[in-house]
């Protein structure tokens, strides 16, 4: 490494010869004024390091010592402290090195992953952009690249655009999670549904198109229950909807008269049942309702979570709602963000299958039965068209 003083009576200028003569590479070390000796030089002297050495055979210029350590021009050259500097500067690359290998090797960059294509970098980026927890999109891709080569020869394995790939990948998201689209426990009726959540979730609305798409078209009997008596005129809201559908409704205020409601309207074909959004402070006061759906054998509880939340968050509501024992999982409000990793995420970590989505706020037309090639054309976007045409 070669360290070099420029002086000059502007910092600038000194900087500009600097790198007319070792280039652009060249880093600035320190700057300061010039000593008295060396004030005839320059008022400033700028000191730059560079790892060029030496031209072979070629003796040290005026201002450098030997193997290019520093010396004012004009001035006998000292090296103590300018090779202590050399030393210092050499250590510090070595550091920084060993920090750019560290980042290399974290989920930021897919490059430094064992047993993972360095081609498949931006896919990887796609995975976690979308808010699929980074071990797990690692997990996938290796997945799928083990999948590609069982299945053709490896050296497709390191094309991202390959169809192959995108296929393989395609069918790997899909192994990860279940998808179950009814309504009920059993065959024969009344297939009882309650649907539980955090509020604002659209529990109340989901409740309406549900019966609208798998009541009224089917001219089945239905039949609207209503737990939700903390919010103001909550249950009047449903009581609206069904009044315009015509259909049978109830609001109710004890465990003890849900259960009376149940059993004496078993002649229905479909009981939704509509309950109060609990936040995390309101779970405690919970604790009759969850232990009644929980014990149910009657009754599929379906836990609706909003797709636009935090993953974090969706994570907490999930767990905490648990004391439920929600069967599968209904993502309502997809129309309200473009990151959709989350869903696939609390399938996968739950086991839970997924049910239905809604995507936006007309009834009954904003609904959608889950499926698997849905959720992965949600997450790949395009890709997902590409692995169909390749298939």
């Amino acid at each position: 490494m070669r360290i070099k003083s420029y002086y000059a009576h502007a910092v600038e200028d000194a900087m500009a010869m600097a790198r007319q003569e070792l280039g652009p590479d060249a880093m600035l070390v320190n700057s300061r004024k010039a000593p008295p000796e060396a004030r005839h030089l320059g008022e400033y002297e700028v000191v730059f390091a560079t790892d060029l050495p030496l031209e072979e055979g070629a003796s040290p210029k005026a201002g450098e010592g030997p193997a290019g350590t520093p010396a004012a021009f004009g001035t006998p050259a000292v090296f103590g402290p300018a090779e202590r500097l050399a030393r210092e500067v050499a250590d510090l690359k070595k550091e920084l090195e060993g920090m750019r290998r560290t980042l290399q090797r974290t989920p930021f960059s897919p490059a430094g992953w064992t047993g993972v294509a360095v081609g498949h970098s931006d896919v990887y980026s796609m995975l976690i952009g979308s808010d699929l927890d980074p071990d797990l999109a690692r997990e996938i891709l290796e997945a799928a690249e083990t999948r590609l080569i069982k299945g053709s020869p490896p050296v497709h394995a390191v094309a991202q655009a390959d169809p192959g790939f995108q296929r393989a990948l395609a069918e790997e998201l899909e192994s990860r999670f279940t998808v179950q689209p009814d309504l009920g426990r059993g065959e024969s009726p009344p297939r009882i549904v309650a649907l539980v959540g955090p509020p604002g979730g659209g529990k109340t609305t989901t409740l309406v198109k549900l019966a609208v798409n798998y009541g009224l078209v089917s001219r089945r009997p239905v039949l609207l229950l209503s737990m939700d008596n903390y919010r103001v005129a909550a249950g009047e809201q449903l009581r609206s909807y069904a009044a315009i559908l015509g259909v049978g409704f109830q609001i109710l205020e004890t465990i003890a008269a849900l259960a009376q409601a149940i059993e004496e309207n078993r002649g229905k074909d479909l009981i939704l049942i509509d309950t109060p959004g609990f936040g995390f402070a309101d779970l405690d006061i919970s604790t009759a309702l969850a232990q009644f759906l929980s014990t149910r054998s009657d009754v599929d509880t379906h836990l609706v979570l909003p797709a636009s939340m935090k993953p974090g968050d969706l994570s907490r509501v999930v767990d905490r709602y648990e004391v439920f024992r929600p069967h599968r999982l209904l993502f309502t409000k997809l129309d309200e963000t473009g990151s959709f990793g989350a869903i696939l995420q609390e399938a996968a970590r739950t086991s839970k299958p997924l049910s239905f989505f809604t995507t936006g706020q007309r009834i009954p037309e904003d609904l959608e039965t889950a499926s698997k090639s849905r959720v992965v054309e949600l997450i790949l976007g395009g890709r997902r068209s590409e692995a169909q045409s390749a298939a």
